[in-house]
């Protein structure tokens, strides 16, 4: 089965999912835990990062930007 994102909420007793979703038994899941006080976007946001944190250590090399061989002329540099 693929990777898959669900919404769910905790009732105070279990954990239930927004929409339903066939789960077969013993289905190996991720659960994590959402600060309320943030919108839908700072949640993403702090998700995506997160990802990003793990995937990359803070030794990796800086690549210069001599070392593009081809420009991108729709890129918008910022």
């Amino acid at each position: 089965m693929e990777n898959i994102t669900l919404r769910a909420h905790y009732d105070g007793t279990q954990i239930k999912l927004d929409e339903p979703f066939e789960l077969e038994p013993n289905t190996r899941l991720l659960v994590t835990i959402l600060s309320s006080s943030d919108s839908d976007d700072e949640v993403w946001h702090n998700f995506s990062a997160q990802g990003l944190n793990s995937a990359y250590s803070d030794d990796e090399p800086e690549y210069s930007i001599s070392l593009i061989k081809e420009q991108n002329p729709d890129y918008e540099r910022r």
